[in-house]
């Protein structure tokens, strides 16, 4: 028998700048602490959890619980590259909504170096080396790995659409009209399409410096619960996941020719497909959107992978403004990952605590009105895609 599940608690810290912030230790137990604070319940409750981070040696979830309480759960330490956050989400859902446990705990954090990611082991095979392989006859001389493959993508779009480079830009100037309503945010300073299109010049045209998203530090956690167990315990049930699904590539990234797979397009619509079947109703109905934009290219196709729009329609979508307040859906009010920043392991928890609040109408300056059903996306090269959708009651 499937439980409803709840999201009873949410917390995150504020993002930072590596070199700025706590060690993983501490910034890890600071938001568990903050959702269990708004959960309301005490660490003795928690039945299970499920940490996720990337850059960290094994067991990392569990030094950051010991310093809470040493209760003897079960830990389990989830690494599904940059959508690790909602792996993690998703191993604690379904716990809870098979029945295994009733209330438990799911929490991510990253310690960041700066500069561009790389491969950590260069004595065996890279996970992405197919990837790479796959995207190396359209990249330039010097491009690092990840802007490889979400810039093939994006230029892939470019040719197909002729979607131009400034749809790239407002997506990333739109970024931060929201982010600077986001006291979490690394990224506050509101900038022009003009101003982005004018920055240090990354792969020659198809991006720019900060159509990247930054290296980033934080964490942030989420407790979920059985419906029947919040009403046991007086906690909050107005926010449930209505749908979740997690994916991974399949035989068209690698074997179609279409290099917008290689950024997570196809498994990111496939995982949405899913949801809105178990939801029930579709990209229509949803209000409020925080999706995975590592990239402003990414954030395009990520438009038209969920539905938001036709495919191919991602440009005239962004310049009718229906990516924003006043439009068809606000998508990303934190700032998403190019404002807000993207600490890999706490990502997915951070989107989760923003939709949370969202619902809730707790989200202050970025409120967006009368949010009812929200939507998240959150994928990992290599490759996973996770979509939630959550509701409110």
């Amino acid at each position: 028998m499937t439980q409803k599940v709840v999201v009873a608690g949410v917390g995150m810290i504020p993002f930072k700048k590596p070199g700025q912030s706590d060690p993983y230790t501490v910034m890890g137990a600071q938001a568990v602490r903050l959702a269990l604070a708004d959960a309301g319940v005490g660490y003795e409750s928690i039945q299970s959890a499920y940490a996720s981070y990337i850059f960290g040696d094994s067991t990392g979830g569990q030094r950051v619980l010991y310093d809470i309480g040493m209760t003897g759960i079960p830990v389990i330490n989830v690494h599904n590259n940059c959508a690790s956050g909602s792996t993690a989400l998703y191993l604690a859902n379904q716990a809870i909504a098979s029945g295994m446990a009733d209330i438990v705990l799911a929490f991510g954090f990253e310690q960041m170096n700066p500069g561009a990611l790389g491969t950590i082991y260069n004595d065996r095979p890279a996970p992405l080396e197919l990837f790479n392989r796959t995207c190396e006859s359209v990249v330039p001389d010097g491009v690092p790995p990840a802007l490889q493959l979400f810039g093939a993508a994006g230029l892939d779009h470019m040719k197909r659409f002729g979607t131009p480079i400034e749809a790239f830009a407002r997506i990333r100037a739109k970024a931060s009209r929201h982010a600077f309503n986001n006291p979490m945010a690394v990224f506050r300073t509101v900038v022009t399409p003009e101003e982005v299109m004018a920055e240090k010049v990354m792969w020659p045209g198809v991006m720019t410096r900060s159509m990247a998203c930054p290296p980033t530090c934080g964490a942030a956690a989420a407790v979920l619960c059985s419906e029947a167990y919040a009403k046991k315990h007086g906690l909050d049930t107005r926010v449930w996941i209505a749908g979740q699904a997690l994916t991974t590539d399949g035989a068209e990234t690698f074997h179609s020719g279409d290099l917008r797979h290689l950024a997570g397009f196809g498994m990111s619509r496939a995982a949405a497909s899913k949801v809105y079947e178990m939801a029930g109703i579709g990209a229509e109905d949803v209000n409020v959107v925080e999706l995975h934009d590592c990239f402003a290219q990414n954030e395009l196709l990520t438009y038209e992978a969920l539905g938001l729009c036709p495919e191919g329609g991602a440009a005239k979508f962004i310049d009718d403004g229906d990516n924003t307040y006043g439009g068809k859906y606000v998508v990303n009010p934190s700032g998403g990952l190019l404002c807000k920043g993207h600490p890999i392991g706490a990502t997915g928890l951070a989107q989760c605590t923003e939709l949370v609040q969202q619902l809730r109408g707790q989200a202050e300056k970025r409120q967006v009105e009368n949010a009812r059903v929200a939507l998240q996306h959150n994928v990992g090269i290599g490759g996973a895609a996770v979509v939630t959708m959550y509701r409110k009651d």
